[in-house]
């Protein structure tokens, strides 16, 4: 499974600090060996229960009570209270004092804001990858494809995932760190809407793949307008497939936005 968010907010913590990450105190008592071990369990707590946000084993709506998935995950409630508090940063639930945490429900204007915004900013990348990819790279991405083709409509989602953020890191891998870590938090914020259209529309398995080799054409011919016009065209299908079917009377400005500027393909 690839890394968690919560790994990069320590990343971006690390940029703000002069490149060294500032662990938290210490709470008196306690020794650091202890506390980075608390640390550590915590983040695998975040990360277990981020999966099951994602794959849908905690759909939408859930009550998520501390105790009971501290006993679930056989931990105590120290570590739970910690990644609940970075689920919520997230933005994957909702838990407010003296209230039950729940899974938080399809937000439409962000599923909006945060597909805009992926639509230029990978416009960009690919556009600067584009004529700058390796014979070996080109067929990394290659092996991705046909390894989440392999597993689409399975019951492994979390290696689809896997394999395809391999595929989108490889066609972006041009740019910068700074922007590389924004287009990793987008493109994890996001895994909860490609699994909610997968889950919603079979066919978008077959759509999604069709969009992939598209855009490892243009990529093959280092042809840097069309590969803009592909991923745009791809992540504009994916968001607007979700929002048809969660908030049809939703307008989703920003996508269709980013994509009459993203999708015309000026490099």
């Amino acid at each position: 499974m690839s890394r968690s968010r919560s790994e990069s907010f320590e990343e971006q913590r690390s940029v703000d600090t002069g490149g060294e990450v500032q662990a938290p105190p210490v709470p008196p008592g306690e020794s650091p060996a202890a506390a980075a071990g608390g640390r550590r369990l915590a983040l695998d707590v975040h990360g277990r229960l981020r999966a099951m946000i994602l794959s849908g084993e905690l759909p939408p709506g859930s009550v998520l009570l501390q105790a009971e998935m501290a006993r679930k995950l056989g931990v105590s409630r120290t570590p739970m209270r910690e990644a609940f508090r970075l689920l919520q940063e997230e933005g994957l639930i909702d838990a407010r004092p003296d209230q039950r945490a729940r899974v938080r429900a399809v937000d439409p204007e962000d599923l909006d804001a945060v597909y805009g915004a992926r639509i230029m900013l990978e416009t960009l990348a690919v556009s600067m990858t584009a004529k700058s990819l390796t014979h070996e790279e080109l067929q990394h991405m290659s092996d991705a494809l046909k390894r989440m083709k392999e597993l689409a409509g399975g019951d492994r989602p979390d290696e689809w995932q896997a394999a395809h953020r391999d595929f989108h890191r490889i066609a972006t891998r041009a740019v910068g760190p700074q922007l590389q870590r924004m287009l990793a938090s987008l493109g994890e914020h996001s895994e909860r809407y490609i699994r909610i259209a997968q889950l919603g529309a079979p066919g978008s398995w077959g759509r999604a793949h069709t969009d992939h080799e598209a855009l490892l054409a243009a990529l093959r011919l280092g042809d840097p307008a069309e590969a803009a016009r592909s991923i745009a065209r791809h992540l504009a299908r994916t968001a607007l497939s979700v929002l048809a079917d969660v908030a049809p009377e939703y307008e989703p400005a920003a996508t269709r936005t980013a994509l009459g500027i993203a999708g015309n393909g000026q490099s």
